[in-house]
């Protein structure tokens, strides 16, 4: 296994359209798989995409962790894993397809490893429906909502040469991270001074 340069902005690799792997379990994509996983862990990001790390095929893996702000307790632990909004573990899709599933979309903070120190808002469909293969071959079909359905979209976007500012309808919602940060943070107090 190897760490991978990870492309950045601006380079032509995110740009096109990722092609599609013809044999996801091809001795080659299990490397690959294995560098991207020791990549977005060595990165600590929660999802790559193949073209992320200059090889234009249509891989993706991703993670959902817990939610950080609820208790730790071992109730976690019984979630279904088929649950749209609950964790999930490590998951490679090959040649991912995405259905949107109703008209409700929500906005909300993104980041991206190939667009190093900054983050935007961007709106997504709430709710979508994705199929690929695993590595094994066989056929993976799961509904997801919630940021498991966001970082499915955005990683499934690389794929078609697309970045989440792309995405983004208002770039006064787009900058650096602590800039941003401050400004909430500014944004929130004044508002707690407002309140009565």
């Amino acid at each position: 296994m190897a760490i991978l340069k990870i492309a950045r902005m601006g380079h032509p690799v995110l740009s096109r359209p990722a092609d599609p792997v013809e044999d996801p379990t091809a001795p080659e994509v299990r490397r690959l798989i294995a560098d991207m996983v020791e990549t977005m862990v060595d990165a600590q990001g929660v999802g790559l995409a193949a073209p992320q790390v200059h090889v234009p095929r249509r891989v993706v893996i991703f993670y959902v962790p817990g939610d950080e702000d609820e208790d730790d307790d071992d109730d976690d632990d019984e979630a279904p894993l088929d649950d749209e909004s609950s964790p999930q573990p490590l998951t490679v899709l090959i040649n991912p397809e995405i259905e949107i599933l109703g008209d409700e979309t929500s906005t909300s903070w993104e980041g991206c490893l190939s667009v190093p120190g900054m983050t935007g808002a961007v709106s997504r469909p709430d709710r979508i429906r994705y199929r690929a293969l695993t590595p094994e071959g066989e056929i993976l079909d799961r509904t997801a909502s919630g940021f498991h359905a966001r970082v499915v979209q955005h990683e499934c976007d690389h794929l078609d040469g697309i970045l989440y500012p792309q995405r983004m309808t208002d770039l006064g919602q787009f900058g650096f991270n602590e800039e941003m940060e401050r400004r909430l943070r500014q944004e929130a107090a004044a508002e707690e001074d407002e309140a009565p």
